[in-house]
């Protein structure tokens, strides 16, 4: 289940968010979806959905963005 994360999450910066993301950038360093591929390499498939979901929670207006790498 890791693995297909991690393909779909390629196909996405691969695909997706090259054409739709067109001037606008992630908030945080490193992306969201560099961190989610990260934390699915690094943590396996249970924690690797807790941390990107955890991410996204706090991809808004009023957080403040920056470095937040994977604990």
């Amino acid at each position: 289940m890791r693995k297909v994360m991690m393909l779909l999450i390629r196909f996405y910066q691969k695909f997706i968010s090259t054409y739709i993301l067109v001037g606008a950038r992630c908030r945080f360093t490193p992306t969201c979806s560099q961190y989610s591929y990260l934390a699915y390499e690094k943590y396996g498939f249970f924690k690797g959905t807790y941390l990107t979901i955890r991410r996204i929670l706090k991809c808004h207006p009023f957080h403040e963005g920056g470095y937040d790498p994977l604990p």
